[in-house]
C-alpha cells in the first residue's frame, strides 16, 4: 500500500482509503503515512538532547509508521485526529519497548474534564497558591502549568524525573523549570544608569532613558520588577532600596515624600500583570539610613555616575535626610492601610536591622532636630508589625551576617544572598559601578529534600541516615546540572530578554553591562522535615530531649560540609535553605503514607490529621497532614517563645540559603515598644538572622473593611451570601 494510501472509485478518481485527519495545526488534511516518519525522524531528535541516546533512523520510522497505518485500518475508524494518531503511535513505541523516543513524541495535557475543572476553580492546584486570584488568567495559567510539569518531568531522565514524582525531593516551581530561573534581587542603580527596557530589547516596548525626576524614578522601579517577573519564576526584590533612590528626593517636603512613596505602593499593589494574573511578589529592604558602607560611594541616577569624571562628585552620604524621611513616609502609607484600612500585602517590607543604626548618630541628629532618629524610625516598623504583622526584619547584627563587610539581603520567601569581596573579584568595582558592574544576587532554582523519608530509610542507624542525605544532595545536584544545560540554550536563543538585556549606554552609545549577572545565582536545596526525621530516629521530637536535637545539629552540619564539598567540586555555589515549603511538607507526608514502606512511620511522626488522611489517601492528595518545614520546632510544640529561639537560632548560620523564626501574635495587638525590645534584645543576643511577627487578620468584602471589634460583634454583621462568606478570608501576614 502507498504511503497516501489511495484507491480509485468507479469513475477512476483516487480517494484515501482512511478518513481525513484533523491536524494539531487546525486544518483538515488527507491522510498520508509519510507525515508520520517525518514527525518521528524530527521528534525522536530530543532523545540526543535530553538523554543521550541517537535519534530514530529512517528505517525505524518507516517501519513504525507501516505498522501504525495496519492499526488504524484494522480499527475500521471513521474519523481520525492527530491526537489519536499519536496515541496509537505511543502504543506501538511502547511494545516495541522504545520508551525513551515514547516520552519524547507522546502529548502533553490534560483531560478534558481536569481542564473544566480548572476553570470553575477546582481540580488542580486548586488551593496551592495564595497569592492567585480566581480569575480567567488564573484558570490559563494552571492548564499550562499542567501541562508544563508533564512536559518538563518527560524530559528529565526518568530516574531523576522519578525521585520526584515518588516524593524522595520536591522540585520547586517545575512549571518554569525548563525556561528561567527562581528568583532575583536587583540593583536600581542598574536602571536610574540605563534607563528602563521592559522587553529587554526594544522591539515590543517602548524604551525609557534614565530617570530625571523623581516620580518618574518610582514608576521605573515599579516596572522594573514588574517586566523581571516574565523572566523569573520567583519574587523580585531590590537592596538598599531607599539609599539608591534618594538622591532623587534631594530636598523635596516630607508631604511630597510621602506621596511618592504611596504611589510605590499604591502601584506594588495594584498591578495584576504577573503570573497568572496575580500582583508582583516583591520585597525591598530598608534601611533607616545611608549604610556605612556606602556613605562615600558615588551615587548613580540621572544616567550619571557622580564620582567627578561626567558629573560633580555626589555621595550617597549627603543623602541621609531623604533616606530618613522615605523610610518614614514608607511606614507612615503602610501603617494607615489602604481604602478599605487593610493591609498592602507588597511590597514586603524587609526592614535591615544593622549595627550602624545601633547607636544615634548624635551630631547629624543636633544639626537636624526636625528629622526622626534611628529608634523612631524602627519603632515606626513594630507599629506596622504590631497592626498588620507586615514587616520582615533582616537581622544583621550576629557576626557571621558579615554585616559592613559585604552585601547580604533576605528577599522573596525567606532567602538569604551575600556576596563579600572575597568571594567576588569584582566588588570594588561593583561598589563605584565601574563599567556598570553592579550587584545581582538570586538563585537558579530550588531542589528542596524529603528528611523524615531518608530516616524511614536509615532504619536506626546514622552514618546510613547522613549517606541517603548525601545521595539526595548529589541527586539534586544533577537535577540542578541539567537545569543549566536547559538554560544556555533558553539564553542562547534569547527567551530571557529582560535578564539578558544590554541596554545603551547613556555616556558612551555602546551596549551597557548585562542586567542579571547568571554566574552569581546560587542553586537552593530546601530542608523540610528535620523535626519529624529526629523523631523517627530517637522518638523524641527537636524540643523534646537533648538527643533529639542533638542529631539535628549534626545532621544540618553534616549537609552544611557537603554542600561546601559539591561547591568546591562542581564549582556551583549551593547553599541550604527553609523554603517556602507548606505544600511541600503536606506532599512529602502524603507520599510517605501511599507507599506500603513507609506508611507506618509517617504514620507515627506526620503532623495534622493523620487518622483523617489515612482514611482519605486514596480519595483526595490534598489531605491534612504535613511535616516540619525547615528545621522549625513544631508549629505545636507546647513551650515558650523563649525555649523556642534557643532552639531555632542555633541552625540560621547553617542554613546559608535563608531561614525564618516566626513569632505568632493570633489576633493580639501588642505595644509596639515592647515588641521594639524583645526584638532588639533577640538580635543581639541570638543568631536568628530573619523573622517576623505574623498577626491574623480578617477583611469583609461585605463591609469593605478590615474586621477589627471583639468576636462577639461580628454576630451584629449584616447577614452574607453564601458567594459573600467564600470571600470573607482570613490574611495571613
Amino acid at each position: 500500500m502507498s504511503s497516501t494510501s489511495k484507491q480509485l472509485t468507479l469513475y477512476g478518481i483516487p480517494t484515501p482509503t482512511l478518513p481525513n485527519v484533523r491536524g494539531s495545526d487546525g486544518h483538515i488534511l488527507e491522510w498520508d503515512r509519510t507525515l508520520i516518519e517525518k514527525q518521528l525522524l524530527t521528534e525522536s531528535c530530543l532523545v540526543e538532547a535530553f538523554y543521550g541516546d541517537e535519534g530514530m533512523t529512517p528505517e525505524l520510522a518507516a517501519d513504525v509508521a507501516q505498522e501504525v497505518e495496519t492499526r488504524i485500518i484494522k480499527l475500521g475508524l471513521k474519523s481520525l485526529s492527530g491526537p489519536l494518531i499519536r496515541e496509537i503511535l505511543n502504543i506501538c513505541l511502547i511494545e516495541r519497548g522504545l520508551i525513551n523516543y515514547r516520552n519524547v513524541c507522546t502529548r502533553v495535557g490534560t483531560p478534558v474534564y481536569d481542564a473544566h475543572l480548572i476553570d470553575v476553580g477546582c481540580g488542580f492546584e486548586a488551593r496551592d497558591n495564595a497569592n492567585l486570584q480566581e480569575n480567567a488568567e488564573t484558570s490559563h495559567k494552571k492548564k499550562a502549568d499542567k501541562i508544563s510539569k508533564e512536559q518538563y518531568l518527560l524530559q528529565l531522565p526518568p530516574s531523576l524525573a522519578d525521585r520526584h514524582l515518588v516524593g524522595d525531593l520536591h522540585i520547586h516551581d517545575l512549571e518554569y523549570f525548563g525556561t528561567r530561573p527562581f528568583c532575583q534581587d536587583w540593583d536600581l542603580r542598574y536602571f536610574f544608569y540605563y534607563g528602563l527596557m521592559p522587553d529587554g530589547n526594544g522591539t515590543k516596548a517602548s524604551v525609557a532613558g534614565p530617570a530625571m525626576r523623581a516620580e518618574v524614578a518610582v514608576l521605573h522601579a515599579v516596572k522594573a520588577l514588574g517586566s523581571a517577573q516574565t523572566n523569573f519564576a520567583g519574587g523580585q526584590g531590590y537592596y538598599n532600596f531607599l539609599t539608591f533612590i534618594a538622591p532623587y528626593f534631594e530636598g523635596m517636603e516630607y508631604k511630597e515624600i510621602q506621596q511618592l512613596m504611596q504611589m510605590f505602593i499604591y502601584e506594588m499593589t495594584q498591578m495584576m500583570v504577573a503570573r497568572g494574573g496575580q500582583l508582583v511578589f516583591s520585597s525591598v529592604q530598608l534601611s533607616p539610613g545611608v549604610p556605612k558602607l556606602w556613605k562615600d560611594k558615588p551615587c548613580v541616577y540621572k544616567g550619571r555616575v557622580w564620582d567627578g569624571h561626567y558629573a560633580p562628585p555626589r555621595m550617597y552620604g549627603e543623602f541621609e535626610r531623604e533616606v530618613r524621611l522615605l523610610f518614614k513616609g514608607f511606614m507612615e502609607v503602610m501603617l494607615e492601610g489602604d481604602y478599605w484600612g487593610k493591609p498592602f500585602n507588597f511590597p514586603k517590607p524587609e526592614i535591615s536591622i544593622e549595627p550602624d543604626f545601633m547607636e544615634e548618630d548624635a551630631v547629624f541628629n543636633a544639626a537636624h532636630p526636625y528629622l526622626p532618629t534611628y529608634n523612631e524610625l524602627y519603632l515606626l516598623t513594630f507599629e506596622l508589625a504590631s497592626k498588620f504583622g507586615t514587616p520582615y526584619y533582616d537581622n544583621q547584627l550576629p557576626a557571621y551576617r558579615g554585616a559592613g563587610e559585604g552585601i547580604s539581603c533576605y528577599q522573596c520567601c525567606a532567602y538569604q544572598f551575600s556576596t563579600v569581596a572575597d568571594q567576588d573579584s569584582d566588588f570594588d568595582r561593583k561598589l563605584y559601578f565601574e563599567d556598570g558592574l553592579h550587584f545581582s544576587m538570586g538563585s537558579w532554582g530550588v531542589v528542596s529534600i524529603n528528611l523524615p523519608r531518608a530516616a524511614y530509610k536509615a532504619c536506626g542507624d546514622q552514618n546510613r541516615l547522613f549517606a541517603e542525605l548525601r545521595a539526595l544532595m548529589d541527586v539534586a545536584v544533577e537535577i540542578f546540572k541539567i537545569k543549566l544545560r536547559w538554560m544556555d540554550g533558553i539564553k542562547k536563543g534569547n527567551r530571557m530578554p529582560f535578564a539578558t538585556q544590554r541596554p545603551r549606554d547613556p555616556i558612551t552609545g555602546e551596549r551597557g553591562a548585562i542586567a542579571v549577572d547568571f554566574d552569581g545565582l546560587v542553586y537552593t536545596i530546601g530542608i523540610v522535615g528535620l523535626n519529624e526525621m529526629v523523631q523517627h530516629m530517637t522518638g523524641k521530637q527537636l524540643h523534646e530531649s537533648d538527643e533529639a536535637f542533638r542529631l539535628a545539629v549534626r545532621t544540618m552540619t553534616e549537609l552544611e560540609l557537603y554542600s561546601k564539598k559539591i561547591s568546591a567540586d562542581t564549582g556551583m555555589t549551593l547553599a541550604l535553605a527553609r523554603t517556602p515549603a507548606e505544600t511541600t511538607g503536606q506532599r512529602f507526608a502524603v507520599s510517605d503514607l501511599l507507599r506500603r514502606e513507609y506508611h507506618d512511620a509517617a504514620m507515627r511522626v506526620a503532623k495534622g490529621n493523620v487518622s483523617v488522611a489515612a482514611s482519605k489517601l486514596h480519595v483526595t492528595r490534598d489531605l491534612p497532614v504535613y511535616y516540619t518545614n525547615g528545621t522549625h520546632v513544631t508549629p505545636g510544640a507546647n513551650i515558650s517563645l523563649q525555649r523556642r529561639a534557643e532552639l531555632e537560632h542555633i541552625f540560621f548560620p547553617i542554613v546559608d540559603g535563608g531561614n525564618i523564626f516566626h513569632i505568632w501574635l493570633g489576633e493580639g495587638r501588642p505595644d509596639p515598644r515592647g515588641m521594639m525590645e524583645m526584638a532588639m534584645k533577640l538580635c543581639r543576643s541570638t543568631q536568628i538572622g530573619y523573622f517576623a511577627f505574623t498577626r491574623d487578620l480578617t477583611v469583609s468584602l461585605h463591609e469593605f473593611k478590615q474586621y477589627t471589634g471583639s468576636k462577639a460583634d461580628a454576630s451584629s454583621w449584616p447577614m452574607l451570601s453564601e458567594s459573600d462568606k467564600d470571600a470573607q478570608l482570613p490574611i495571613e501576614s
